[in-house]
């Protein structure tokens, strides 16, 4: 009674923390309907959001001081990139996308990145591919080609662009999770993910400083309030809750729930921005589901001794 108690406060966790990442597209295409441009917005995602990851660093200062006692230097060099390229380039070019393509084919996009995975780790660090993955990336690709060809047929301007834009997103934060497997369990979790999002906040900063002025932040009411609620609901509790949801389920069982991820955003994209949903759409969904669920699992069964 206890473990199913625990596992059901796990799934209620991921479940919610998948939604509320899912609803972070529909709020960004929201924001750009007030005519603010990926960086701005980003910016103020993370100035309402930064001063919580500070904070969390800060409760935890004891545990951190303990553990930065048996850290290499590597160790903080590799948490900088990790940071750099998992939150920072993977938001950027994801906001960037979603100027050109609907929240619903982004959301697809994003959520192939454990297929990703596979195939860098195939690449990258000689791992083979084994023909149920290969099966998972078939159906994966064919969702979303269908997706995206359904998209393109209804003429949506640059969707070439968005695309590539977020499909490079997917890619950034995959190598992410390649990257950070080894230092989740030296700095714990919740650390590891306050040190990555206040480096990715820091990058943002200086992307914003480069190239915008001070005053582009003076925006309205209405944009705050997204920006707010994209860094509250959409980004720190997101990412402490799946974080505490995939320690007690496990990844594997914890990606089974977060597969509401992306139904979720169609869900929302459709009563919020009007978007539509057919029946191609819903074909690439299932299969893009089904895909990354499977070599999700594959990857996180257990292994024979």
């Amino acid at each position: 009674m206890v473990e199913r108690m625990k596992n059901l406060k796990g799934a209620i966790l991921v479940f919610i923390g998948a939604i509320g990442f899912s609803s972070k597209a529909v709020l960004v295409k929201l924001s750009y309907l007030g005519s603010v441009d990926a960086i701005t917005i980003l910016t103020l995602r993370m100035l309402f959001a930064l001063p919580i990851y500070l904070f969390v660093l800060y409760l935890n200062r004891r545990r951190l001081k303990i553990v930065s006692g048996s850290l290499a230097s590597k160790d903080w060099f590799n948490i900088l990139i990790m940071g750099f390229v998992g939150y920072y380039l993977a938001s950027i070019f994801d906001f960037i996308g979603l100027q050109y393509i609907t929240a619903s084919l982004e959301r697809l996009i994003l959520f192939i990145y454990p297929t990703l995975v596979v195939v860098l780790s195939a690449i990258f660090l000689k791992k083979k591919i084994s023909s149920i993955e290969c099966l998972s990336l078939g159906l994966t690709y064919i969702g979303i080609i269908i997706v995206f060809f359904e998209n393109s047929i209804a003429t949506q301007a640059n969707i070439w662009i968005g695309t590539f834009f977020v499909f490079s997103a997917a890619l950034a934060y995959a190598f992410y999770q390649i990257g950070s497997g080894e230092l989740i369990p030296k700095f714990g979790s919740i650390n590891f993910t306050a040190l990555a999002m206040v480096i990715s906040s820091v990058a943002v900063f200086i992307h914003f400083l480069c190239f915008k002025n001070i005053s582009s932040l003076f925006v309205s009411s209405d944009i705050l309030w997204l920006a707010f609620y994209m860094a509250i609901i959409a980004t720190v509790i997101p990412t402490f809750f799946i974080a505490e949801g995939v320690r007690i389920l496990g990844a594997g069982q914890a990606s089974i729930v977060a597969s509401v991820g992306p139904i979720s955003t169609i869900i929302l994209a459709y009563i919020f921005l009007g978007e539509s949903f057919g029946l191609l759409q819903l074909l690439g969904t299932i299969l893009v589901l089904s895909g990354v669920l499977v070599v999700t699992l594959k990857k996180n069964e257990p292994k024979e001794h």
